[in-house]
């Protein structure tokens, strides 16, 4: 198959933040000259832009780049996000080019020498720790009818468990005057969400002595209709910001927590700052504040020395819960962190099956949620047609997913809908 020259093509995994590079990786591309490809065997730059959590994140990366040079033996691939950051064996990875989390959205600079054939090296990765300031890059180039927002990058604690902190180093935030700018950038452009991301959001601010609060206070001025956060750690939701937020007109009820665990145990060794009731508390107060909320949350299954106790532990409590949604997943070893070389590791059948333990016990506490909605009204923002059914596809300001049928162009469109007439999920 041919290839366009100078044609690249951006597969990213991972968080949401990942894929917002990702998106700023095409832009700069696209800005410096590069097209787009329209699949992967007409690219002649593949560019991977990976997640590390988890090692399966890693294998996937080594997978796919193996796959893709057997589709495609002439074009350049180009390595970057978490997994290049954090690997270890640099010179075993099957890349022609090496690059950092933060060198990634200097992309277009490393392409060229490529081009000209000046580069001594083909690993481009600085110590993140020494990076202690925020990119600043805007993101101009939407194909998303909800568009995130990157607002913060890396995270200053230090769990047991987690690689993110080397893969993204200590946390930066952007200005205020930045995101709302941005903000009102998109709301003149006829978008009605923003979501507000980055790798630890309630850090946002702290490096310039500010809060998240302080910067929510701002985005209720701006001009766009609504918007929602992502994840929290329950130490992160105080009195005054549950006051503040309940008061919003423009604050979606949407809260995901960053729990973990619910067994005091298991959070001591996580190395976590807070205990189960804390964590009950909040989850209490946001149900009692707001109107119907959506509370998901994360939750690690096998941690080492998890015992089959400490699991139903934290299973009975997230069953006595009024959570939505539970994302569970296996514990998974990650070198260099102080969780690796913890005893009593479990083993990863046991791990499987209290992951679908929980993954069942989120479908039911979904399913109660959604029967809490059902007959209420609620504003829905539709963004694009279905795949499943051919109808319209909204989200309410809880996160509930909604179907109308519709022979005119809703996309972009809010409704007020009574959910009863509905299909719901």
């Amino acid at each position: 198959m041919q290839h366009i020259l100078n044609s690249f093509f951006v597969k990213s995994l991972g968080c949401k933040t990942n894929h917002i590079e990702g998106q700023l990786i095409e832009q700069e591309l696209i800005k410096a000259g590069y097209q787009p490809a329209k699949n992967q065997e007409e690219c002649s730059f593949f560019i991977l832009n990976t997640c590390s959590v988890t090692s399966h994140a890693d294998n996937q990366a080594l997978y796919i780049i193996k796959q893709f040079r057997l589709k495609n033996k002439t074009a350049k691939v180009i390595l970057t996000g978490c997994f290049a950051q954090t690997a270890q064996n640099k010179e075993d990875l099957d890349a022609d080019i090496i690059l950092g989390n933060n060198e990634k959205l200097e992309i277009v600079k490393y392409l060229e020498y490529v081009k000209n054939g000046i580069n001594k090296t083909r690993t481009y990765v600085e110590n993140i720790f020494n990076i202690k300031e925020f990119h600043h890059k805007k993101l101009e180039f939407l194909n998303t009818t909800r568009p995130s927002i990157k607002i913060q990058e890396g995270c200053s604690n230090r769990c047991s468990y987690c690689i993110i902190p080397y893969a993204r180093g200590n946390s930066r935030s952007e200005s205020i005057e930045n995101i709302t700018n941005q903000i009102n950038y998109l709301a003149d452009n006829n978008y009605k969400e923003v979501v507000l991301t980055g790798i630890h959001i309630g850090e946002w601010g702290r490096e310039f002595k500010k809060s998240l609060l302080d910067l929510l206070k701002q985005i209720e001025d701006t001009k766009i209709l609504r918007y929602r956060l992502g994840s929290l750690y329950v130490t992160e939701i105080d009195e005054n910001t549950i006051d503040f937020l309940k008061k919003s007109e423009k604050f979606c009820p949407h809260f995901h927590l960053s729990l973990q665990s619910m067994c005091d145990k298991t959070l001591k060794a996580m190395n976590r700052f807070y205990n189960a009731k804390y964590a009950k508390d909040v989850i209490y107060e946001l149900n009692k504040n707001f109107n119907l909320p959506f509370l998901g949350c994360d939750i690690i299954t096998g941690f080492p020395d998890e015992t089959e106790e400490d699991f139903e532990i934290t299973y009975n409590e997230l069953k006595k819960s009024d959570l939505s949604f539970i994302h569970s997943f296996p514990y998974s070893k990650r070198k260099g962190t102080p969780a690796y070389n913890m005893p009593n590791q479990v083993y990863e059948h046991v791990k499987k099956e209290r992951t679908k333990k929980l993954i069942k016990l989120s479908e039911n506490l979904h399913s109660k949620f959604l029967k809490k909605n059902k007959n209420t009204t609620q504003e829905v923002l539709f963004q694009k047609k279905s795949s499943k059914n051919g109808k319209y596809l909204g989200i309410t300001r809880n996160y509930i997913k909604v179907y109308k049928e519709s022979s005119e162009d809703i996309w972009n469109t809010v409704q007020s809908l009574h959910l009863a007439d509905y299909e719901i999920e």
